[in-house]
């Protein structure tokens, strides 16, 4: 082969991978994860159970406290109390201080819907909250 025809042949090929498009895709995926710091509950307070709200804000959440298998009380910023009761007993809760809260795309944690997750790996559903206010003649828990 001609050196002219060698070159004409590298030329038609640098022109063809110049026109070829390729495509690429990308994904990024966001995950918040809130560690929840428990506590031991205050002896001196007594809770009254109400209704609670079907979701809480992530942002409102100040601490916690296990307070059984079956429940975690949510002290929330402001001083409001909700407990948190789980579906089924949880025992997983004890080994570990603390816990892990998964909010959803929303930005809450809603009964129903939502996980309570062990930091021993276990995973405990919330069923419900109820909102919480001292019984008469409790003192009221310190936020």
């Amino acid at each position: 082969m001609s050196i002219a025809l060698v070159t004409v042949l590298l030329l038609g090929v640098a022109v063809s991978a110049a026109e070829r498009v390729e495509y690429a895709q990308v994904i990024i995926r966001e995950r918040v994860i809130i560690r929840v710091p428990t506590a031991r509950p205050p002896r001196a307070t007594e809770w009254r159970e109400r209704r609670g709200p079907d979701c809480i804000a992530a942002s409102q959440l100040a601490g916690a406290e296990v307070t059984g298998e079956d429940s975690v009380d949510l002290r929330l910023k402001g001083g409001d109390h909700v407990r948190a009761r789980l579906n089924g007993r949880c025992t997983v809760l004890g080994y570990y201080s603390g816990f892990y809260l998964r909010p959803g795309s929303d930005g809450q944690i809603c009964a129903d819907r939502d996980a309570i997750h062990a930091r021993s790996g276990g995973r405990c559903e919330i069923e419900e909250f109820r909102l919480l206010t001292p019984k008469r003649g409790s003192k009221r828990a310190k936020p």
